[in-house]
């Protein structure tokens, strides 16, 4: 029997929120995650906020939202404050009743740049790494590095000189420029990079391509650094485009690696100034090794030992380096890091550190359950 499409509402309801969300839903263990990182750094925020005042939006409350962001896609703001709206689970997350009214998305985004810095993604991240059951799954001896383009928030159209020429005198032989507010350029015949040239957008953003052949873009690198263990990313940094920026940063983020510590890398790190910078801080590099010919016609010789490259764990390391591209390939499709919506190294480097939180905590609740026992080298 149909039954009837009946449409009319109940004047009173009474909505458990903690009833609506599945006992099994692994955004469950991620709550439980976030709040014990967020208990960490309760000093931290007080001393963001002034003692007396009007009070402001928790940052408890922001993070979990910024967090629900990159977590589900959310493409803005204003997006994710319509989703806050109506969906319950976003509501349980971030810790609103069923009928607390939503903040408006520009109180949301004012508020959040108190906490759109650095050293609070650091601490985040570290409050995150640092619980008693996430510690025991990060390997204290094998770790991987490498970089990615994070294209910026800026049209090649604002590339522009940093000393403009005189304007040319009108002619009749050059036809008409487009006019409006996003008018045709032509670049072609024009030679441009960045000691001449500098976006009126985003002044930070340096001109970048991967490899040759490629087409270039304002971008950033953000860099990280990945345990090899389970994958799970232990640091990220991001820096200017520039061609030693890779190897410059993977220097910095393996600083407080201990002694005999592996590090895997790709080919671009097969440099002799970055392994004996590795080997001054005794750190072993499992580098890919450098196996083809340079422009000149002569054949690269590897700076990696051969000692190290004959050695059981290398082969190890070349087999877990791999999974770092993951994180990226996460951050860009999911988290939204494919093109850039900040402007500015410094907003640039604390989303990409939150990108980093975020995508732990999405690897976190399948890592924590009980696994079978499975061999591995000492250390991974």
């Amino acid at each position: 029997m149909r039954g009837d499409d009946e449409r009319t509402g109940s004047l009173f309801s009474y909505v458990n929120i903690e009833k609506r969300v599945a006992k099994g839903h692994p955004i469950r263990k991620i709550r439980d995650l976030v709040n014990a990182a967020l208990a960490e750094l309760d000093r931290d925020f007080a001393g963001l906020y002034a003692p007396l005042g009007r009070p402001s939006i928790a940052p408890e409350k922001l993070i979990r939202a910024m967090m629900l962001q990159m977590l589900y896609s959310v493409r803005s703001e204003r997006a994710l404050m319509e989703r806050l709206d109506f969906d319950l689970l976003f509501r349980w997350f971030v810790g609103f009743g069923v009928d607390d009214k939503v903040w408006d998305a520009s109180t949301f985004s004012k508020n959040r740049e108190r906490l759109l810095t650095t050293d609070t993604a650091q601490a985040f991240l570290s409050a995150l790494l640092g619980q008693p059951e996430v510690k025991r799954l990060l390997s204290n001896d094998h770790f991987s590095v490498d970089g990615t383009m994070l294209k910026a928030w800026a049209s090649m159209k604002s590339f522009v000189p940093k000393n403009p020429p005189p304007h040319d005198p009108p002619s009749d032989d050059k036809p008409p420029k487009s006019e409006g507010r996003n008018a045709d350029k032509d670049f072609h015949g024009e030679k441009r990079s960045n000691d001449s040239h500098a976006s009126t957008t985003d002044d930070e953003a340096r001109l970048y391509r991967k490899g040759n052949g490629k087409e270039s873009h304002l971008a950033y690198l953000g860099h990280a650094l990945m345990e090899n263990r389970n994958g799970l990313a232990v640091g990220g940094v991001v820096t200017q485009a520039t061609g030693k920026a890779e190897r410059d940063a993977a220097l910095e983020l393996c600083k407080d690696l201990k002694p005999e510590a592996t590090l895997g890398a790709d080919k671009g790190y097969d440099a002799e100034g970055f392994v004996e910078a590795l080997k001054a801080k005794k750190i072993v590099p499992h580098i890919a090794i450098q196996g083809h010919v340079s422009k000149c016609g002569k054949a690269r010789k590897t700076a990696v030992p051969d000692a190290v490259a004959k050695s059981e764990g290398y082969a190890v390391s070349q087999r877990k380096r791999k999974r770092i591209e993951e994180i990226f390939g996460w951050m860009k499709t999911t988290a939204g890091l494919h093109q850039l919506k900040v402007r500015g190294l410094k907003r640039v480097k604390a989303t990409f550190a939150f990108a980093i939180v975020a995508y732990n905590l999405i690897r976190l609740p399948k890592l924590l359950k009980p696994m079978p026992e499975v061999c591995l080298p000492a250390g991974y």
